[in-house]
């Protein structure tokens, strides 16, 4: 336990700057919540067809982990926000993440400019599944490869709570 806690634990320096962030609240599904903006700024999208989506990125160092390697977090939430882009819709509400898989399969350094592909996989109801490859631009080495599975459907309770009459 004591192990994890120290894991866990910020150093004075980090803690100072953690207490100097200013994070202002969002209009949901207006405005771009911290969390949108800290793990997706700076990804330039290059390519946008029907159920196609290429992008490139430049690991900055608010995304590298101690040995300076994009995290698997960081890349975890690409896979997530990027994959989902493919099967986006406008005007019909967002679907919502059920399944990834990740294979990590090499390392992305501070500064490494990557490039990040999603295709949609197919459709079948409200379900749909996408996969995503993230590599070095440089190199054309694979970094990581996620298949990612979401689930949406207009009329849901279970993703829109009561606003599905609204819809």
């Amino acid at each position: 336990m004591e192990k994890v806690k120290e894991l866990l634990q910020l150093d004075k320096e980090a803690e100072e700057t953690v207490s100097r962030l200013t994070i202002h609240p969002h209009r949901v599904g207006y405005e771009r919540s911290f969390y949108n903006d800290f793990g997706l700024r700076g990804i330039r999208v290059d390519k946008v067809e029907p159920g196609f989506v290429s992008c490139t990125f430049k690991v900055p160092p608010r995304l590298t982990d101690k040995n300076g390697n994009l995290a698997t977090g960081a890349i975890a939430n690409i896979v997530d926000e990027v994959g989902g882009s493919a099967v986006f819709v406008i005007g019909v509400p967002m679907k919502v993440s059920v399944d990834m898989s990740i294979s990590f399969l090499g390392t992305a350094k501070l500064g490494d400019e990557l490039e990040i592909t999603s295709k949609a996989l197919g459709e079948r109801g409200g379900y749909a599944g996408t996969l995503v490859h993230i590599r070095n631009k440089a190199t054309g080495e694979l970094i990581a490869e996620g298949r990612h599975s979401l689930y949406g459907n207009e009329s849901s309770k279970l993703l829109f709570g009561n606003q599905s009459s609204k819809l």
